[in-house]
């Protein structure tokens, strides 16, 4: 892979080369990425979506959408610093081709912004209950008229798949969906293959999949354009575009510290436990007067979580760099903080977080209820449309079907799509509003 390449400006539909020395500086084509992303519909549904405590009554704990903005802000910061580097390294690119270092961190930053753009209400548990309903539930019966790859993709439901769909997925209006550059389409792709065959290797890019077989030709055009190196000669598996790394690590980083700083704010995790786990990771840039002078436990765990995210986006960047020609090769295998000399801080932080937070009892019970309400709207949504494609649709199954968005495929001659149509429209519900739908079809409230 070539620096280049990867950092195409192309977006769906162009005819021309997009050149970076002819962009408008004021509005740069991967700022724009940015703007599209965060004036979409699908990403204002992730204030009223969880990301740590499921529907949580208190004021600071991050929802899908402050998490995602964090995770953008860091990865802003992973990639002007990355970005620096590299031009520092091949200086061609800027000398010749007019690239910014700030162009790294524009393009991180907006497929930051989108990481989480396709989870599903409910959490991860929202992604396993889509799936378990067609693996095990009601949607079994569904398995013998789909190929191996489509029922896969509805028993994995994966939501870096489903947001690629929310990326590129054409409709009525909005041809080639949001329009993103494809350098930001591939640095928001950390799995770059198909549902199957299912984690062929121990490479981290195959650790899950990252677009469904709707998505395949348009998965297949961005990886051409950039460049992606294949990996698999029988079915569609690539290597990750290098800045998909960065976009993980802001991830790791913020969902590692900040879910570990709402467990302490929210008591369920003792605050000498931030001092303890985080005191290697910031030893050398804390000062301890400043420490002790916070009176209150909130200023003093945001400023060691503070401390600790600037030194391991320090740290990954130098990881990045000195690994940069294995990644252009499609060879480095895992995470960048898998090779950080705080990994053992950092797994102690998430072990701990595991135990006090996502397994904590609100945590469970609201994962519980919100199996129910998920297995309830996809039975229901499943069952009219495809009695309604088959002219056996019950005066109830007509009421449901008034009541569905245009959007979803109730017509569509591949059962495959129907069953992802829904599928997506229920990925697309805030926790508010699948409880609300939940509730109707119920006959709960009116």
């Amino acid at each position: 892979m070539n620096w280049e390449q990867l950092l195409s400006l192309k977006r769906f539909g162009d005819t021309n080369k997009r050149i970076r020395k002819e962009q408008d500086e004021t509005r740069l084509g991967f700022e724009v990425d940015y703007d599209r992303v965060i004036f979409s519909s699908e990403f204002r549904s992730l204030q009223d979506k969880t990301q740590v405590i499921p529907l949580s009554e208190t004021d600071f704990v991050h929802t899908r959408l402050t998490h995602s903005l964090e995770v953008s802000v860091v990865g802003r910061s992973l990639g002007r610093l990355a970005g620096k580097k590299i031009l520092e390294k091949y200086p061609h690119l800027q000398n010749i081709h007019g690239y910014q270092a700030n162009d790294f961190g524009a393009i991180v930053a907006a497929a930051a912004l989108a990481h989480d753009i396709g989870n599903p209400p409910f959490g991860h548990s929202g992604e396993k209950a889509i799936g378990e309903f067609f693996k095990t539930g009601l949607g079994l019966k569904y398995k013998d008229q789909l190929s191996a790859k489509e029922y896969q993709d509805l028993c994995d439901f994966e939501g870096n798949a489903n947001g690629f769909k929310i990326l590129t997925e054409s409709r009525a209006g909005r041809q080639g969906g949001l329009r993103l550059s494809y350098a930001t389409l591939g640095a928001f792709m950390k799995y770059p293959k198909e549902s199957l065959p299912k984690k062929p290797t121990n490479h981290i890019a195959d650790k899950k999949y990252g677009f469904f077989q709707s998505e395949k030709d348009a998965f297949l055009d961005v990886a051409s354009e950039l460049g992606l190196v294949k990996r698999s000669k029988k079915d569609v598996s690539f290597s990750r575009h290098p800045l998909a790394y960065l976009v993980e690590a802001a991830d790791d980083i913020c969902y590692t510290i900040i879910d570990f700083e709402d467990g302490i704010n929210l008591g369920l995790i003792q605050e000498e436990f931030a001092l303890e786990y985080l005191i290697n990771i910031v030893r050398d840039k804390i000062k301890t007067k400043n420490y002790y002078a916070l009176t209150n436990k909130q200023d003093r765990v945001s400023y060691l979580r503070a401390l600790a995210i600037g030194t391991l986006i320090d740290e990954a960047v130098d990881i990045f760099m000195k690994h940069e020609e294995t990644i252009l090769n499609g060879e480095f295998n895992c995470a960048l903080l898998d090779k950080s000399k705080y990994e053992a801080q950092i797994n102690d932080i998430i072990k701990i977080s595991i135990e006090n937070i996502y397994q904590s009892t609100e945590v469970i019970d609201k994962e519980i209820a919100g199996y129910g309400v998920l297995n309830t709207l996809l039975n229901t949504y499943t069952n009219a449309i495809n009695n309604g494609y088959n002219n056996t649709a019950s005066n109830y199954d007509k009421l449901i079907l008034k009541g569905l968005p245009k959007t979803i495929k109730t017509q569509d001659d591949s059962l495959y799509n129907r069953l992802s149509s829904v599928c997506y429209h229920v990925s697309l519900l805030s926790d508010s509003k699948a409880i609300l739908e939940y509730k109707k079809i119920k006959g709960i409230s009116f």
